[in-house]
């Protein structure tokens, strides 16, 4: 599933129900039994080199993506806060791990969320609903132009405006896979939507061993 729209994920949801019935990990989402010690994020066939990309941090700050996270294992995802499924799901599990996570794990990892929808996260309205989840996750937004050039680079699609109908909200269409930039820089794995809390546990201490 390439964007975040309902249809679509309900096709998805029920894909991968059947998948961890069957114990198959043709989903992105690992079955049980996985071995210790080996990747269960899906590994890219080339890497991904992290996009050169200045945003608004929530304190109205300049973030300059590949200064800022330098040296860390970043967790770059794209979303909104008013989306209703995959964004909050991402988070809540994420800062579920991140309470599993050994302090020096925790220590050299970031979660960047980049907002998908500027004109309704406001700096105060990502802050507090990031900071619901975990007080570390930096929330960011800046032009649609430049966040679509990013999205490019890594090779994820671009961002969807789909009208509410009805007299409903508008739903943004926006990729639903993390990206894991290593400390080099450079993404070696996509996270799809569903991956689980002990994957993530396995897989981060692992990509920071990989990038000393």
């Amino acid at each position: 599933m390439s964007y975040q729209i309902k249809p679509l994920l309900k096709l998805y949801s029920l894909a991968c129900a059947s998948v961890l019935l069957s114990s198959v990990s043709s989903c992105g989402v690992p079955a049980d039994g996985d071995s210790v010690g080996e990747l269960r994020g899906t590994v890219l066939e080339v890497p991904i080199l992290k996009p050169d990309l200045v945003l608004t941090d929530t304190e109205g700050g300049l973030y300059d993506l590949r200064a800022e996270t330098d040296g860390y294992l970043s967790l770059v995802f794209f979303g909104y806060t008013n989306c209703p499924d995959v964004c909050p799901v991402h988070m809540a599990t994420l800062a579920g791990v991140f309470d599993e996570l050994a302090p020096e794990v925790r220590d050299a990892t970031k979660v960047i969320f980049v907002s998908t929808d500027p004109e309704r996260d406001t700096p105060d309205r990502l802050r507090q609903w990031l900071r619901a989840y975990h007080p570390s996750f930096l929330g960011l937004s800046g032009e649609m132009e430049a966040i679509n050039a990013a999205l490019a680079e890594m090779k994820l699609p671009g961002v969807a405006v789909v009208p509410g109908q009805h007299g409903s909200e508008v739903t943004i269409g926006h990729p639903s896979a993390v990206l894991a930039f290593g400390r080099d820089g450079l993404a070696r794995v996509r996270y799809p939507f569903g991956v689980r809390r002990a994957d993530w546990v396995n897989d981060l201490p692992l990509l920071l061993s990989e990038n000393p």
